[in-house]
């Protein structure tokens, strides 16, 4: 009885409670049944934001069967939650719908190398469990989304290789469990946070190819598990944290092309034992090669180019097997001694070396035939602009492997190895500038891959090889300054590949020119300073592609083909010293692309076109055609008896200028008098002239030792005369178009102007050189500091290796200012020099500045019997990046525009770029890029050799004082270039402002040794 009262209890109790338990089952039922079609939902909205064309990979994406057997999706164990989302590499297109953010349990989301559009949606701040969140390599733009930072559980962020304009959150150290954090290849802008040290568990950071501006934070040197630190092409700046380099863990570290600066230390490759690679080229980093690098076995990458790294190549080089790329290009690195040139025998260990670079450098001797020891995979091997000597190893032809040879700018001689023939994969031959001899090998021609061939500037001998036909795959050959003859190969114009370079200029080939109908995608083609002769074919038409062709300089006869007006592209034409006749072609003004015309000293008659280019006298060279109508219309037979009178007005003034003219030339060719004669005796009174002979022993025979660089219209020696003075010889190009009219400007402007900050120019010579040529020279007062480019590029430096400080840099700008300000204010005929640059102003013993080179002169005030008008023409003056922009709209010169010139120079002094950088490109200019950040901190933009010597890390007053300094001087720098030359504020005003700045410094020149000059301020 009891035991079934038991039973009635129990049973009653289930009675009660089943229907409870019954209807909890039911409600999870539903609840998971709500949860996958929530999912499902969102993924066919997510689908439905795709463009339809990419649609198929997600065929299986319908209502009727469960997300979790959709392509790509993955769900949890029970299947009741999407969990993961995985469409890498599917090429779908569309935007990101924002019902992602639905997907609420979702854990990875992967979506990399697609094409997706638009916005990230914020929604996607709501998928609070995701911890893989990768969509690289896509087309997304904006910013991040703002809550991006709330993802707590977020191990992977990989935005990389998208079009994101953003600043990195403040707030990103929110993101504790991060473990890899891609964002390189986007527009990010802004600093690096300084709280990314605070997320121990960080291992990868990939912010290259951004915007990033400022410092590397020491915060980072606590990533202790930190294995990437990828920060390439950046804006960043400064020193690297001590605390970097003692990242144990680090195997990637990539700093390239940014602007730091300082040493690297030499210990780099014990303090990080585990690098695979080591990238820091394009930066300002100095010292030596740390040697202890060569000393990590696993290494595969080293990359140092373009720094300024000094020394010797370090020993070691042969502990590396596993070594890719070892890339030292573009630095200060010498040989010493016979065996300076070891490390290249040294890498025969490397037996998986594919790319050398060591170009750039001081390296010096012979080439060691252990070259061609080198690895079999090696494609890319630099060598050129050193010091090398002695011949090309023949041994290279055992390189198997190599697509890339580049040998050129050294002092390399002999002759072409044959072996060279056997490198059958090469795809580029550079050879040029050297002193190679003899001929060029034939089985060159069975390169066929080859793509560029640049054997210029040597001594080539013979003709041109007719197998080069073979080089189908050919865009670029440079044959020129060198010493070969015979006709034009027709084979070589006959490859249809060759959209580049076609330059055979500066040898003895002769006879006709081929037919070039083939040529069709060639950009430039250059015959000129040839022997070449008869007619110039009409077949050029065909060359569509073709934007510069020159033939100047051969004895080309007959007509000017009127098919050249059917080259639509063509940019600069040449056809100057030939014996050409007949009528300008009037087809040649409708090419509209055409910025350059020279027709000068031939024998073309007839009417000049009224159109096109023609209309702009500045570009049109037409001089020494005796037969052209230039300033009155061409007279016809066709005219009646009342035109008589104007026969022969006109006949008899043109036989007046022709006879005296003529009879000026015998006078002058019988005395071996010059025009520069009578200009040397108004430089100064009793200027003692000097000869050739003179000129000639005292520069070694014009040598390359004492070569001091090259301009414009000529090249300038260095000199020491018989009496004991050293002078610098600037001797006049005069086969130069323009030559002659630089010299008269140059002795116009400154036979009346004496200035402290001026070059002296002591006299001049006009004579005949032992060819019998022409010889015209002026001798300057030689300056042993060089040129202000030489100290900003870091090519000269002072004896305890540093560069300019900010006191002799803002004495230099003072110098160049007050020289523009007596030009422009104080000398007795007011002169533009019009060609300021860094290369014009040149620096003696004490450091004083002083401006040359004023070939371009313009006296603001013409002489009514000036011999020559230097000031009548509008030929563009000045020298690309400094020229004010009212010249291109053809504005005569002015001191305003000297001003413009003169603050882009202040700008480089203190910046440490060129206006001509290469990162000044589609609208930015120096001037834009200082001026941004003067909103923020001018101490982006300086230089960082400059920066380092102000000890920008030293909280002391003397430093803050400097840096305002420096502010100040750009700021001038800014008022001189304005667009407007109205805005610019004058030289005078420069200079008062300046000195201000100068006052500034004054107090503090007895504290801080940055501000200590080498000669008294």
């Amino acid at each position: 009885m009891a035991l079934f009262s038991h039973f009635l209890v129990h049973f009653a109790l289930l009675l009660i409670f089943l229907p409870l338990e019954l209807h909890n089952l039911l409600i999870g039922v539903s609840s998971a049944t709500l949860s996958i079609t929530t999912d499902r939902e969102a993924l066919i909205s997510f689908k439905s934001q795709l463009s339809n064309e990419t649609l198929s990979p997600l065929s299986s994406w319908n209502h009727n069967s469960s997300p979790c057997n959709w392509t790509g999706v993955l769900c949890d164990r029970l299947g009741q939650r999407v969990t993961g989302l995985d469409l890498s590499g599917f090429g779908l297109s569309g935007h990101l719908s924002p019902y992602v953010g639905n997907l609420s349990s979702l854990q990875s989301l992967q979506l990399q190398n697609n094409q997706f559009r638009g916005v990230i949606p914020d929604q996607i701040g709501n998928l609070l469990s995701l911890k893989v969140l990768n969509m690289s390599s896509n087309m997304l733009e904006g910013k991040l989304p703002s809550n991006i930072t709330h993802l707590n559980e977020l191990q992977v962020l990989d935005l990389s290789s998208n079009k994101i304009v953003s600043k990195i959150p403040e707030d990103i150290s929110s993101l504790q469990k991060l473990q890899a954090l891609k964002l390189g290849r986007n527009s990010l802008y802004g600093a690096i946070p300084a709280s990314l040290g605070n997320i121990s568990s960080l291992k990868n950071i990939s912010f290259g190819t951004n915007f990033l501006t400022g410092w590397i934070p020491s915060e980072l040197g606590r990533l202790h598990d930190l294995i990437e630190l990828d920060l390439i092409l950046n804006n960043l700046n400064g020193t690297v944290p001590p605390a970097i380099f003692n990242l144990s863990s680090l195997v990637n570290f990539a700093l390239a092309s940014n602007s730091f600066w300082g040493e690297i230390p030499q210990d780099v490759g014990h303090k990080l034992p585990k690098l695979i690679v080591f990238n820091i080229c394009f930066n300002y980093f100095t010292g030596g090669i740390p040697g202890s690098l060569h000393n990590l076995t696993n290494i595969q990458v080293i990359r140092m180019a373009s720094n300024h790294l000094e020394g010797t190549v370090p020993p070691g080089l042969g502990n590396l097997p596993f070594l890719k790329m070892y890339n030292i290009g573009y630095n200060r690195i010498v040989s010493s001694g016979v065996r300076g040139l070891d490390f290249i025998t040294s890498l025969t260990n490397s037996t998986h070396l594919n790319f050398l670079a060591i170009d750039g450098n001081m390296l010096e001797g012979v080439i060691p035939e252990t070259i061609g020891n080198l690895s079999k995979d090696l494609s890319t091997l630099y060598m050129g602009q050193n010091r090398f000597n002695g011949s090309i190893p023949s041994s290279i032809g055992r390189l198997s492997g190599l697509k890339l040879l580049n040998l050129s700018y050294n002092s390399i001689s002999g002759e072409i190895p044959q072996e060279l023939g056997q490198l059958e994969e090469l795809q580029e031959l550079s050879l040029a500038g050297n002193e190679i001899s003899g001929g060029i090998p034939s089985i060159l021609g069975n390169l066929l891959k080859l793509n560029l061939v640049d054997l210029s500037r040597n001594k080539l001998v013979g003709r041109i090889p007719t197998s080069f036909g073979n080089l189908q795959n050919l865009l670029y050959m440079d044959l020129s300054s060198n010493q070969l003859n015979g006709s034009i190969p027709m084979e070589i114009l006959n490859l249809p590949t060759l959209s580049n370079v076609l330059n055979l200029s500066m040898n003895f080939l002769s006879g006709p020119i081929p037919e070039v109908g083939r040529l069709s995608g060639v950009a430039s083609i250059d015959f000129s300073n040839n022997q070449l002769y008869d007619g110039i074919p009409s077949s050029f038409s065909n060359c569509l592609s073709l934007e510069k062709l020159s033939l100047a300089r051969n004895q080309l006869s007959g007509p000017i083909p009127k098919a050249l007006g059917d080259v639509r592209g063509l940019e600069a034409l040449d056809l100057s010293s030939n014996q050409l006749s007949g009528a300008i072609p009037i087809e040649l003004q409708n090419l509209q692309a055409l910025k350059l015309l020279n027709l000068s000293y031939n024998d073309l008659e007839g009417a000049i076109p009224s159109g096109g280019v023609f209309q702009n006298f500045s570009a049109v060279n037409l001089e020494g055609n005796k037969n052209l109508c230039l300033n009155f219309p061409c007279v016809t037979h066709g005219q009646g008896r009342r035109n008589v009178r104007l026969y022969i007005i006109i006949a008899i003034v043109v036989a007046l200028i022709l006879c005296l003219t003529i009879g000026l030339l015998i006078y002058m060719k019988s005395k071996k008098v010059k025009v520069a004669a009578a200009a040397s005796e108004q430089l100064k009174p009793h200027a003692p002239m000097i000869s050739y002979d003179e000129l000639r022993l005292a520069t070694e025979e014009f040598s390359q030792e004492n070569l001091l660089g090259v301009g414009s219209f000529g090249s300038v020696y260095k000199g020491h005369l018989s009496h004991g003075a050293t002078v610098a010889v600037k001797v006049l190009d005069t086969l130069r178009t323009g030559s002659l009219k630089s010299f008269f400007a140059e002795c116009e402007a400154m036979k009346n102007s004496r200035h402290r900050n001026l070059v002296k120019l002591i006299t001049s010579c006009s004579s005949i050189d032992f060819k019998n040529n022409d010889f015209l020279a002026l001798v300057y007062e030689y300056l042993c500091n060089g040129s202000l480019d030489d100290w900003i590029k870091g090519r000269r430096k002072h004896e305890k290796g540093n560069g300019l400080n900010l006191m002799e840099r803002l004495n230099i700008a003072l110098d160049v200012a007050c020289a523009l300000d007596y030009l422009h204010n104080d000398s007795e005929i007011p002169v533009v020099h019009c060609d300021l640059k860094p290369s014009n102003i040149l620096l003696d013993e004490d450091m004083t500045a002083k401006v040359g080179d004023f070939g371009l002169a313009r006296l603001l005030i013409q002489r009514s019997t000036s011999q020559v008008s230097i000031s009548s023409t509008r030929v563009l003056r000045g020298s690309i990046g400094y020229i004010p922009p009212e010249y291109g709209w053809g504005e005569k010169p002015s001191a305003a525009g000297d001003v413009y010139s003169y603050g882009i120079v202040l700008l480089e002094m203190f910046c440490g770029k060129s206006p001509t950088d290469e990162c000044f490109t589609g609208g930015l200019s120096i001037r834009r890029w200082v001026q941004s950040s003067l909103k923020n901190k001018t101490v982006q933009v300086i230089d960082p050799h400059l920066l380092s010597l102000i000890f920008y890390d030293d909280p002391s007053e003397g430093s803050n004082v400097q840096l305002s300094c420096v502010d100040a001087i750009v700021g001038v720098g800014i008022s001189c270039t304005a667009d407007n030359p109205d805005e610019r504020i004058g030289i005078r005003e420069a200079v008062r402002q300046l000195k201000a700045a100068r006052d500034s410094l004054s107090n503090q020149s007895d504290e801080s040794p940055t501000l200590t000059s080498t000669r008294d301020t």
